[in-house]
């Protein structure tokens, strides 16, 4: 069987977690960390990033720093992870889900001003398969209304929109570096924050409340605690697995980006005769091969190639019940206006194999047993 997704390791790994064990620092925020705040910091030019014990995390130290209360409300897309609602429902945030475009996958940035009201805080864009959201029409309209932006950048570390690192345009950037990832630390994330005046509070939060980040870098005599927060920051351990792959993380997208060629080009065909549809990547956007996924016809359809994979020891997967639909989206939230593409697309959608050093013999077989479906 081919698995949909194999965790990325490159042998250093192994290596840098010893060293991590042999250094005695194997709590949060040790040297393996700094190694990755300063790679993170220097790769996207974000004023400050700080390792997470989850994307998940990540979220909710944004919403956090926001000060989102019971009351507020948040746009988001429907078509996500629960992950990006959780953060905002747990401080009691209204939950307002908007359509998203067919061709991305993405929020849909002409329909979120309509959903704005005197409640709204903030306007949550997912970049769906490290695609970009249209972040120039999003920042437009949160200036406008006065609004903040939390990137969920989950799947799009090292993706660009217009020559920007996703997850460094809006206010807060999320990253996941969990193990299905591009770059991985088994679990784990990171936040960014473009404004670096708000660094002290985030320490605090990320250190359950204290000030213990400041009497590290010995700039004060003892810590306390003062402030709310809970327990962010991963194990310098986590960071040492990680730290090995940011080393070699051009390498890895290179390889990434040709499997996902190698998919795009075979499937044109199908295409072409209206079986199927392949990714869209609009102008402007650089992204990343996190995922390869194609459209089928419909829900049945899906279903039925799934199983045809599957039965020829190819795992391919489907993706995200839209959350609108879910019991804690409808107790949480409310969808606005039309849900004229979230289901009928998530529907359609099927992901195929793709990790890092994904075989050619592997790639084809995986080809080749797709156009049988269809043409054998």
């Amino acid at each position: 069987m081919i698995p949909f997704n194999v965790p990325p390791f490159l042998g250093t790994e192994t290596d840098y977690i010893v060293e991590a064990i042999k250094n005695q620092k194997i709590c949060g925020d040790g040297p393996f960390t700094k190694k990755c705040h300063q790679w993170l910091e220097e790769k996207t030019g974000t004023a400050k990033a700080l390792l997470t014990t989850s994307c998940t995390h990540s979220l909710e130290m944004a919403a956090l720093l926001l000060d989102i209360k019971p009351g507020d409300e948040v746009i988001l897309p429907s078509f996500t992870f629960c992950s990006t609602a959780d953060a905002f429902a747990l401080r009691g945030a209204k939950l307002v889900f908007v359509d998203i475009r067919p061709d991305t996958m993405n929020i849909d940035e002409k329909l979120i001003e309509d959903a704005i009201t005197e409640k709204t805080k903030a306007i949550v864009p997912v970049h769906y398969a490290g695609v970009a959201c249209e972040m120039d029409a999003i920042m437009d309209i949160a200036k406008r209304h006065g609004l903040k932006v939390v990137e969920d950048a989950a799947q799009a570390v090292m993706s660009e929109y217009k020559g920007q690192a996703l997850g460094t345009i809006g206010d807060f950037g999320c990253y996941s570096f969990h193990e299905t990832k591009n770059y991985s630390m088994g679990e784990g994330g990171a936040l960014l924050i473009k404004d670096g005046g708000l660094t002290a509070d985030a320490e605090i939060i990320r250190e359950k409340g204290t000030n213990r980040s400041v009497f590290l870098r010995g700039q004060i005599d003892k810590y306390t605690w003062v402030n709310y927060g809970s327990s962010y920051l991963p194990s310098d351990m986590n960071a040492a697995y990680l730290w090995a792959q940011l080393q070699q993380a051009d390498m890895i997208n290179e390889n990434r980006l040709a499997s996902w060629q190698k998919y795009y080009d075979a499937f044109e065909e199908l295409e072409k005769e209206g079986f199927v549809q392949r990714p869209i990547i609009p102008e402007g956007c650089k992204h990343n091969a996190h995922m390869f996924y194609l459209k089928a016809k419909d829900l049945e359809e899906r279903t039925a190639l799934i199983s045809f994979l599957k039965e020829n020891g190819v795992m391919a997967v489907f993706h995200y019940i839209p959350l609108h639909s879910a019991p804690a989206g409808q107790k949480f939230g409310v969808f606005h206006g039309e849900d004229r593409y979230t289901t009928s697309e998530s529907d359609r959608l099927l992901r195929l194999p793709m990790y890092y050093d994904l075989t050619d013999e592997d790639i084809n077989k995986v080809i080749d047993t797709v156009i049988k479906f269809y043409k054998g």
